[in-house]
């Protein structure tokens, strides 16, 4: 497993947060397809300077994470949304990670009914299209246990769909962070180190600086290596008045666990 950091968390453009994560002694780095670095807006020469940045501060993409407005199960625009998509897709290829994130929805009790039709159809030609042209989604997971997003993840005949695995999204819903894991080997494609904190109150989960949440990280790594996973932990933060200082003593943090 390597390390790395989510660009967006440190609140800085790019040129500027680049360098911040190469201080960081870290090699990997996830960017948003967004604003100036969408597929649509992204030129051929800002691809070239941008492979040209990261060889600079000896960075590699883990992943591409395609913000959406949107989700995939959603029928406004749908077309228009998975055709962006595939052109993310496109956009890793060219960049090296071959990876996506795309943020999944919770999925439909009725799998007859209009959203869950429109989701196995946007799902369906998303991992046809990766299939073909060697790009796999991770879909970033949380409504869902790991045992039934990895039961409806089987039921497509496709090799390109997996997950993405933050664990304060499983929390948020009320699932154990590190026993789901063991339901998805096989099917973790990129991780997000995050943290939270469960209310004791209300039950309710807010999200922490890593390490000091109720995470057990050393058992959380330790599992991520039962299952084989090889891929990226890449810390995030996405609340805070401090991010920047919070992905720095995270990146520490994990150090210490991921050899």
């Amino acid at each position: 497993m390597k390390i790395g950091v989510c660009l967006s968390s440190l609140k800085l453009p790019l040129r500027q947060g680049l360098p911040a994560v190469a201080r960081m002694n870290v090699k990997g780095v996830q960017l948003d397809a967004y604003g100036d670095l969408s597929p649509e807006r992204l030129s051929d020469t800002g691809r070239r300077e941008l492979r040209n940045l990261l060889k600079t501060y000896d960075l590699e993409l883990t992943a591409l994470n395609c913000p959406l407005r949107l989700g995939i199960d959603a029928a406004e625009n749908q077309e228009a949304r998975i055709e962006h998509i595939k052109r993310v897709m496109d956009l890793a290829f060219e960049l090296g990670p071959r990876l996506v994130i795309v943020q999944f929805p919770k999925i439909a009790e009725e799998p007859v009914s209009p959203r869950a039709m429109l989701m196995r159809e946007a799902l369906l030609a998303l991992g046809l299209y990766g299939d073909r042209m060697g790009t796999s989604l991770a879909l970033e997971i949380g409504f869902d246990a790991g045992d039934k997003v990895r039961d409806y993840l089987k039921t497509f005949e496709v090799g390109c769909l997996g997950v993405n695995y933050d664990p304060v999204n499983l929390i948020l819903h009320g699932h154990d962070a590190t026993k789901n894991l063991f339901s998805l080997t096989g099917m973790v494609r990129h991780v997000n180190a995050r943290d939270a904190r469960v209310m004791t109150v209300n039950l309710s989960a807010a999200e922490v600086p890593l390490g000091a949440g109720d995470i057990e990280w050393l058992g959380f790594v330790g599992t991520l290596t039962a299952i084989e996973y090889r891929g990226a932990v890449v810390v995030r933060r996405d609340t805070g008045s401090n991010q920047l200082e919070d992905v720095t003593a995270g990146v520490k943090f994990l150090r210490r666990m991921v050899i």
